[in-house]
């Protein structure tokens, strides 16, 4: 019995939303989505997650990885605006970040195919989650346009705070741990 009820109590814990897409603003179009990967702080560690691995990784790295979450980001966020549902997005965001975030902080190298993967994996989330919010009235090709591209800036941040971050001992691996500890505070949010 005691099985049961904690196994309840996780997955109810596990499909609790992070609450981070809540108040979206009130403007359409290209403006709505630029804005979203800004405004829920899920997003926002998530993509500088992800540019924080590309540039651990480094070389072709720098621009594949980020490429295969914009990529894959787009397939969930024309999943979302087709309402085809997936299941524990909330889960897999916060997930996203939490292995993210230890992926950096343990500071060892990937072969940039499983690097690429495992973002792309991640980004159906994450796209699912823009795609399934469009606010009313927007239009999905310049909302799609507005969040891949605030998504690629976000890349680009995590790309230079991981080079800058590359000249202090530890401190990439600080900010990698750093992350997923967010990423834990928001899944228990």
């Amino acid at each position: 019995m005691f099985k049961r009820s904690a196994l309840a109590t996780m997955l109810i814990a596990a499909t609790t939303p992070a609450l981070a897409h809540t108040g979206q603003p009130a403007f359409s179009g290209f403006l709505a989505g630029f804005t979203h990967p800004l405004t829920g702080l899920d997003h926002t560690l998530a993509m500088v997650g992800v540019g924080l691995f590309a540039s651990l990784l480094g070389g072709r790295a720098l621009w594949a990885v980020p490429a295969s979450f914009v990529g894959m980001m787009l397939v969930g966020g024309m999943m979302g605006l087709a309402s085809i549902e997936i299941p524990a997005v909330e889960f897999g965001i916060a997930a996203s970040i939490i292995v993210l975030g230890a992926v950096v902080s343990l500071g060892r190298a990937w072969p940039v195919g499983a690097a690429m993967t495992l973002v792309g994996v991640f980004a159906i989330f994450h796209g699912y989650a823009h795609g399934a919010e469009i606010p009313a009235g927007a239009g999905a090709a310049l909302y799609s346009l507005g969040f891949t591209l605030a998504s690629a800036v976000l890349h680009g941040l995590g790309i230079v705070l991981g080079a800058a971050a590359a000249r202090q001992a530890y401190a990439g691996r600080l900010a990698g741990a750093a992350v997923a500890v967010a990423g834990v505070v928001l899944l228990i949010g």
